[in-house]
């Protein structure tokens, strides 16, 4: 298998020399490596040259957004067979990328694999062991802050990976159509493992495929600019993916989970943000349902098949994520 590493850099200042020097130290060295700068306006691509030799960098002259920048960074490294993701904050341990690989050989049937990422700033404790999708439409990263020696050290399907730090297979993501370019960045990479669910792929967590993540170095943790793309894209990804049986089953969770945000975001001082957030969603809304026109036609599985794979329960998407257990294995049909 060969492996293209793709890194999208907006302002990575420092960080973005510590991922690619991670990259260097590999066990497994990637084929081919593509940087794509969003238009950074600080020094992070003079500061990182001593890394950049062997790297082939895109330079764009606007910020695309972290969807589109990936695409492009795809479409450049079209000849590899997987692609790895890996965001300028996050730090690879030397077998991070070996053990993808592995992980790709043994489970064909997986389009997807998700890394165990640590909390840069307290390695000790999980950042995320892989996603989860609630049938309300949320996502969470399992076993956010946990400590790593309380999470199972043990391999185990999941909805999705972070894409902070993922590998796919090249040609099921061109498959599905990449990213939507449309959400910009958040939410992104569970819409892209949402409809590589749908057409019968798995996801697999590998425990041994470590990364230390700093975590919205960027936009900014909790910012209003991650507020309104996480909530926007949380409604668009449910009305596009969701098949309509649970659609219509689910809708009043769905519902009642944008309520919720509607009351609690203005209570944390970000009600702009979160009202923007919905206004635009429903105002998006004919072009997404354009898009899950197609989505829908052509899954490969049935909608109650895709039900094993979504956590259920009114609590679940506010204690789960704390879990010390793994996720349950999805059974889903697979290639």
């Amino acid at each position: 298998m060969t492996v293209a590493v793709l890194i999208v850099n907006w302002n990575g200042s420092d960080l973005l020399g510590r991922c690619l020097e991670s990259l260097e130290k590999q066990q497994r060295r990637p084929d081919h490596v593509v940087l794509v700068d969003n238009n950074s306006h600080d020094d992070s691509l003079r500061r990182a040259e001593h890394w950049l030799r062997h790297v082939q960098v895109i330079r764009l002259t606007e910020n695309v957004g972290f969807a589109k920048a990936n695409n492009l960074a795809a479409r450049a490294a079209c000849r590899y067979d997987a692609l790895a993701l890996l965001n300028p904050d996050a730090f690879a341990e030397p077998a991070w990328l070996d053990a993808l690989v592995r992980a790709a050989d043994n489970l064909p049937a997986a389009a997807a694999f998700a890394s165990q990422m640590r909390l840069a700033s307290a390695p000790e404790h999980l950042d995320g062991a892989g996603d989860s999708y609630h049938v309300s439409g949320r996502a969470w990263r399992n076993g956010h802050r946990v400590s790593t020696v309380e999470w199972p050290p043990v391999d185990v399907e999941v909805f999705a990976p972070c894409a902070a730090a993922a590998l796919y297979r090249r040609e099921a993501f061109e498959e599905v159509g990449g990213f939507d370019e449309q959400y910009f960045c958040y939410f992104e990479d569970v819409d892209l493992g949402f409809r590589l669910r749908l057409r019968g792929y798995r996801c697999l967590y590998v425990h041994s495929a470590v990364v230390h993540h700093v975590a919205s170095a960027s936009s900014g943790y909790r910012s209003n600019f991650a507020v309104y793309h996480g909530e926007r894209n949380a409604v668009w990804t449910f009305v596009k993916d969701m098949p309509g049986p649970l659609l219509w089953l689910y809708l009043p969770q769905h519902v009642a989970l944008n309520i919720a945000a509607l009351l609690y975001y203005p209570w944390r001082g970000q009600g702009k943000a979160v009202f923007k957030a919905k206004i635009d969603a429903l105002r998006g809304l004919r072009g997404v349902l354009k898009d899950r026109r197609l989505v829908q036609r052509t899954r490969h599985i049935d909608a109650w098949t895709l039900r094993r794979a979504l956590t259920r329960g009114v609590t679940a998407p506010y204690v789960a994520r704390y879990s010390t257990q793994s996720p349950p294995r999805p059974d889903t049909v697979a290639r």
